[in-house]
């Protein structure tokens, strides 16, 4: 009995060093039904109830981005983002329900553009991110559904970008509806990131040079663009423990 004891021992002390550090991490969750411990930056928010559910709404600010293009010739393009105060992000799992859809009067190009933002530098002008383009899910042409996610490295790897020089690399299809509550999760681990989509098991979406590097780090945010009416709730940060010193 001593003996079959101490292999179990031996077989959980084996299995505990293998298991994925973002098992151990603590998670912290975010209801999202108001706006406080927002940091808003191009962006309005507010609480709402969005088919049942409590949650934020988020559109693009359109009077602050003119104000801002009257002033900001030849700059790169705006970050529009709403910035989780306190979370400081490199490796780990970060999820959502999300809901995208295009805006009344939106131009016809409009997708629904909604994500989720990580490694957000504190000037929030650099970040990674993987957005879902709902429209897109159910299109009757292939090509726009093969664009119907993607991952994006602002400012310098926009999507046009990624597909021009990589096609296909870092876009995918996935089965969406514009303005339903969608599960997302994304997986972060040094320079690999994943993006899980209404909770299956397979990855969605597999990055494996996530732009900011195998060390960046930086913020969580709510992620939009304009003509898109977005809404969020339920997130939940659990960050990748930092490996113990020798």
């Amino acid at each position: 009995m001593s003996t079959a004891r101490s292999a179990l021992r031996t077989l959980a002390a084996s299995a505990a060093i293998w298991l994925p550090a973002s098992a151990s991490a603590q998670a912290t969750q975010y209801p999202l039904t108001s706006t406080s411990g927002l940091r808003l930056h191009n962006v309005t928010a507010q609480p709402v109830t969005y088919k049942g559910k409590r949650g934020l709404r988020v559109v693009v600010d359109t009077a602050r981005l003119r104000e801002r293009a009257a002033t900001a010739a030849g700059q790169p393009a705006a970050s529009l983002l709403a910035l989780i105060d306190g979370v400081e992000f490199s490796s780990g799992v970060i999820e959502a329900e999300i809901a995208g859809a295009p805006a009344p009067g939106a131009p016809e190009g409009a997708r629904g553009f909604v994500g989720l933002a990580f490694r957000v530098r504190p000037d929030l002008a650099a970040y990674d991110a993987f957005y879902l383009r709902p429209t897109n899910g159910r299109a009757e042409d292939q090509e726009r559904r093969n664009h119907a996610a993607q991952y994006i490295s602002h400012p310098d790897w926009p999507w046009f970008r990624l597909r021009r020089e990589t096609p296909s690399r870092y876009e995918a299809y996935v089965d969406l509806v514009a303005g339903e509550w969608t599960r997302v999760r994304i997986e972060v681990h040094g320079n690999r990131a994943r993006l899980y989509v209404h909770g299956h098991e397979q990855p969605t979406l597999i990055v494996n040079d996530v732009k900011s590097g195998a060390s960046g780090r930086g913020g969580v945010a709510l992620w939009t663009e304009p003509g898109t009416v977005a809404h969020f709730r339920n997130l939940t940060v659990t960050p990748e423990p930092a490996a113990a010193k020798p």
